[in-house]
């Protein structure tokens, strides 16, 4: 049975990004429909990557399965000097408390790292 999974991403904590990535891939590989939100530090995600914690290794993934990622536009604007290209390196819709709000209402199942 396929279900529509919210994953909440508000760490930016390598290990913790890294995982979240990989259960949101875990979860599409069973026909799920799988939508990531970057909310507060998670908006960081790209930026975090190492080579024991390959979070750009799991994205590629991620979006190559059709997997949707929205970052907070809010989230991204407040980090705007000290990561002033950060909405570009993301290269995703930016999205909005409304957004985050219909994500989980019509979510299945949410989840939060």
């Amino acid at each position: 049975m396929s279900m529509k999974v919210s994953v909440i991403i508000y760490s930016n904590d390598p290990e913790t990004v890294w995982n979240a990535f990989r259960f949101a891939n875990t979860a599409l590989i069973y026909d799920n429909q799988v939508t990531v939100f970057l909310l507060g530090k998670g908006v960081e995600a790209l930026s975090l990557s190492t080579l024991k914690y390959d979070i750009l290794e799991q994205l590629e993934i991620f979006r190559g399965d059709h997997g949707i990622i929205i970052g907070c536009g809010v989230c991204c604007e407040s980090r705007k000097e000290e990561m002033p290209f950060l909405q570009k390196e993301l290269s995703c819709d930016m999205g909005s408390m409304q957004d985050l709000y219909r994500l989980a209402a019509e979510a299945d199942k949410v989840i939060t790292f």
